[in-house]
């Protein structure tokens, strides 16, 4: 534990500031301004989460790692739009909302605080961190954190409590689990900073834990991995070389550590539990997966991985990496699990991250992806963007979204209700303009993606810019 706070001045970190800059009021407000009309088809809440420190940090902050976990929520019924946010609300959160300031320090700076200041059971421990995604399964709302017991949240976006799912997973699960479609059930895996440095599980459709926290095996130090894929046969999970180095963070370094000599790794795990299938390559860095699938019906068919890659680590490392040349784009890699051999191809150059498909198509073969991107206008910051572009597997063709002075976030595919297509839908996502911080709730039809919004509903509030959500239908 350190006890002395380094030099940190909050007020000149890009990603406090503008359009990141967090938030503090909770609001629920009704009938919001549309301009345009919402497709009377849609019924249900968009729903979104993102970092959003409820007091000002302390010691360091690291976008898009650190921050408080908020829920921002557009609820649609009727052509008419409602928005609600809420914090969710963490014991770490309330032991500061007591003190009045910040007790916790960023990951880089670990500095946490003693049991004078927040009692012996939160004393020396990291801080929740549930704000990176959120979904809902088995009729639970997750707030996810990375690698950690989500927090669950009710209809009303209030917070229930940490969820270990009835203690079978005290560790924890990925911010980024893959529901399968056709089977109802949940993969998730967990990475840990002890052994077993990374198991996965599988939560089945009822909500209970079928498959508990299995250990890869080959996996001997504590690295991040951030998403992961599915298939109908195999979880996919890319462990590029990003490693934690506790000793180096408390000695005031960075607390990962890109190797780019150890390459990256692609590891097939069977959902019927056999053996692990491991694949290698040069090294690359990912944040997010497309989607993935098995490439025919045969035994031993290559899996396909479409996902964004990075040429290095984009986040902590040290001034070294930061220095080496930046490049990536929407990738593809064709896993053979009997030669353990990878074949990746650049499929778009353009800078591109949030990557989402019809969830309905996880697992399974898919057409289109959207991303967000952005269109080499000067003053974005890493993880801002100006446009929203889909691609067209079959044939390679991209149709692009520029949204001007708006910054757009991660786009989530709504489809119409009965409708089986991809382009029988809507992508929603939130923006907020530049010059105004004036935020917005967009509606754009997947038929015809770049003609723009078929409704653009104003938020009576700014919602800073966050990561990944979903959408949810109005259930019976």
């Amino acid at each position: 534990m350190s006890t002395t706070r380094p030099r940190f001045d909050p007020t000149r970190v890009p990603h406090l500031l503008g359009s990141f800059a967090p938030v503090s009021e909770q609001v629920d407000i009704a009938d919001l301004e549309v301009t345009g009309e919402l497709p009377a088809a849609l019924d249900g809440l968009y729903l979104r989460n993102g970092p959003n420190p409820r007091f000002t940090p302390i010691g360091s902050y690291l976008y898009p790692i650190d921050g408080d976990g908020m829920l921002h929520g557009v609820r649609l019924s009727a052509g008419r739009a409602r928005y609600r946010n809420r914090f969710v609300r963490t014991p770490a959160m309330e032991a500061e909302e007591r003190a009045g300031r910040a007790l916790w320090g960023g990951l880089e700076s670990m500095i946490m605080p003693d049991a004078g200041e927040v009692g012996p059971e939160l004393a020396a421990t990291f801080k929740d961190l549930p704000d990176i995604n959120v979904v809902r399964h088995a009729g639970r709302l997750l707030a996810l954190a990375e690698s950690a017991c989500p927090f669950r949240v009710d209809a009303a976006l209030e917070t229930v409590g940490r969820e270990d799912f009835g203690g079978a997973l005290p560790a924890g699960i990925t911010a980024h689990p893959k529901i399968d479609p056709v089977t109802g059930e949940m993969v998730v895996f967990c990475y840990g900073l002890e052994p077993p440095y990374l198991t996965w599980s599988v939560i089945a459709p009822d909500g209970t834990v079928s498959r508990g926290p299995t250990p890869v095996e080959g996996v001997d130090e504590p690295m991040m991995i951030h998403d992961m894929a599915l298939t109908a046969r195999y979880a996919v999970l890319v462990l590029a070389p990003a490693f934690f180095d506790l000793d180096a963070a408390m000695a005031g370094g960075s607390f990962l550590d890109w190797r780019p000599e150890r390459g990256t790794r692609v590891v097939l795990l069977p959902r019927d539990g056999g053996p692990p299938r491991w694949a290698a390559d040069e090294a690359f860095w990912m944040w997010h997966t497309v989607n993935a699938y098995d490439e025919n019906q045969a035994e031993d068919a290559p899996v396909v991985l479409d996902y964004v890659q990075w040429s290095r680590l984009t986040v902590g490392g040290s001034a070294s990496d930061a220095a080496q040349p930046l490049s990536g784009g929407l990738a593809r890699a064709r896993i053979d699990p009997a030669s353990g051999s990878m074949a990746r191809t650049l499929l778009d150059d353009s800078r591109v991250e949030f990557p989402r498909v019809d969830d309905r198509r996880l697992g399974r073969r898919h057409r289109h992806a959207a991303l967000a991107t952005d269109t080499g206008r000067a003053g974005l910051l890493p993880g801002e963007y100006d446009a929203i572009r889909w691609y067209d597997t079959e044939t390679g063709a991209a149709r692009v979204w520029t949204a001007g002075n708006l910054s757009v976030g991660e786009p989530v595919y709504a489809p119409e209700p009965g409708r089986e297509s991809d382009e029988s839908g809507y992508w929603l996502t939130f923006a907020t303009d530049r010059t105004d911080q004036s935020s917005w709730f967009l509606v754009i039809p997947a038929q015809d993606p770049s003609s723009g919004p078929v409704a653009r509903v104003r938020i009576p509030v700014r919602v800073p810019l966050g990561l990944h959500g979903c959408w949810l239908p109005t259930e019976p």
